[in-house]
C-alpha cells in the first residue's frame, strides 16, 4: 500500500535524456552552472531523486524503483552508494534521504498506512525517529553540520507549518496567509533557512527567513507559476526550481535578497536543483522523455549572472497561519512535500 497521494511529490510530469561529456551553461564573460556528471542508483529502471550534497561530496536522497517502491540512499563521494535506506517503521515502501552532514547523519521522512509521514535520523546504522510533540505529521528535509535541522509538520488542527531545531531549542513558524510553510534547509550559521509556502490559491513561493527571523517572500522569477526553494549554503547561495505557463520546469540559482540564474538541462523540460554544499557543488536531477529521473553533480563556476526578482513582502515570525490546510491534490500544485 501506498502513502496517499497529497504526500508524494512532484510537482511535473518528468522527462530524461542521457548525458554524454561535461557542459556548462553560461553567459559570455560571467560565471556559470557546469554539469560534472549524471548518476542512476543502480538497477534496472530506478528514477534517482537526489536531495543535498554535504561538503565531502556526500549525496543523499531517493530513488523509485519499476515497482514503484521508494528508498532512501547515500552517494558517497568515491562513486559508491549505500545499500537501499529503509526506516524500520515504513509500513508501504516509502522512506526518502532528505538531508546529509559532514558527519554523514541522515535525515529524512517515511510512511505509514494511514498516509502520514514522520521524520527519522540515521547516524552509524543506527535510526533514530523523530515527530515534532503534537504533530501527525512530520518530515525532516535538511540537516546542517552542528546538527541542526528543519522541516515542516502538521498538527492535530490540520494545519501545516515550518520548524527549525537551533540548538535543540524547537522554532515554529510559518507565512502570514498561506495554506502551508515548509522549510528545507538550514546553514551552518543558522543566519539562512530557506523553503516554500503554499498560497490560498494553491499557488507555490520561495521564500527565506534570516538571521532575525524575518521571513521575506514570495521569492519568484519573473514567469514563475510555481517556485520551491530546496537547499542552501554557507556562503548564502541557494538552489531550487520553478515552473513556468508552459509546464517546463527550470533549474534555479538564487542570491539572496533578490536575484535569479536560470539552468536548464540540455533536451530536458525537468530540472530541479536541490542540494548546494559551501564550495558550490550541486546536486539534483533532470527528467527523461520517457518519465525517468537522473541524478545531476554540477558546480558553480564564479558568479552567474542573475536577474532582479519581484518586490517582496517581509514579515516577523508567526506560530499560526489564517487557513486550514487544504487536502485538494490541485490546491498542492500536484503533491507535497516536494522533492
Amino acid at each position: 500500500m501506498k502513502p496517499k497521494q497529497i504526500f508524494i511529490s512532484i510537482l511535473a510530469v518528468l522527462f530524461v535524456f542521457p548525458l554524454m561529456g561535461t557542459f556548462a551553461q553560461q553567459a559570455a564573460n560571467s560565471g556559470s552552472i557546469e554539469v560534472i556528471t549524471t548518476f542512476d542508483y543502480p538497477g534496472t529502471g530506478n528514477s534517482t531523486l537526489p536531495q543535498k550534497i554535504n561538503e565531502r561530496g556526500d549525496i543523499v536522497g531517493e530513488f523509485i524503483d519499476s515497482n514503484g517502491v521508494t528508498s532512501g540512499f547515500v552517494r558517497f563521494s568515491d562513486g559508491s552508494f549505500s545499500a537501499p535506506i529503509v526506516d524500520p517503521n515504513d509500513t508501504v515502501g516509502f522512506t526518502e534521504g532528505r538531508g546529509i552532514n559532514n558527519s554523514r547523519t541522515v535525515c529524512g521522512d517515511y510512511a505509514t498506512s494511514d498516509g502520514n509521514l514522520h521524520g527519522f535520523f540515521l547516524s552509524g546504522g543506527t535510526f533514530t525517529e523523530y515527530d515534532v510533540p503534537g504533530a501527525v505529521f512530520t518530515a525532516v528535509l535538511g540537516i546542517n553540520n552542528p546538527a541542526d535541522f528543519a522541516g515542516t509538520f502538521i498538527d492535530g488542527s490540520g494545519i501545516q507549518q515550518a520548524f527549525v531545531s537551533v540548538g535543540g531549542t524547537l522554532t515554529l513558524f510559518s507565512v502570514p496567509a498561506a495554506v502551508a510553510t515548509l522549510a528545507y534547509d538550514i546553514n551552518d550559521s543558522k543566519r539562512l533557512v530557506v523553503g516554500y509556502y503554499i498560497d490560498s490559491a494553491g499557488i507555490l513561493h520561495g521564500y527565506y527567513r534570516d538571521a532575525n527571523g524575518t521571513l521575506h517572500f514570495p521569492i519568484d522569477p519573473s514567469g514563475s507559476v510555481a517556485t520551491i526553494l530546496f537547499g542552501d549554503n554557507n556562503r548564502n547561495w541557494v538552489v531550487g526550481r520553478y515552473a513556468d505557463s508552459s509546464g517546463v520546469t527550470h533549474g534555479l540559482f538564487f542570491v539572496p535578497p533578490n536575484n535569479f540564474f536560470t539552468f536548464d538541462f540540455p533536451g530536458s523540460t525537468f530540472t530541479s536543483l536541490n542540494g548546494i554544499s559551501s564550495q558550490g557543488n550541486i546536486t539534483g536531477r533532470y527528467v527523461d522523455a520517457s518519465g525517468i529521473a537522473h541524478g545531476i553533480i554540477a558546480r558553480v563556476r564564479g558568479t552567474p549572472p542573475t536577474t532582479p526578482a519581484g518586490p517582496e513582502m517581509k514579515a516577523n515570525v508567526s506560530r499560526s497561519l489564517v487557513a486550514p490546510l487544504n487536502p485538494s491534490p490541485s490546491a498542492w500544485g500536484g503533491a507535497m512535500p516536494a522533492r
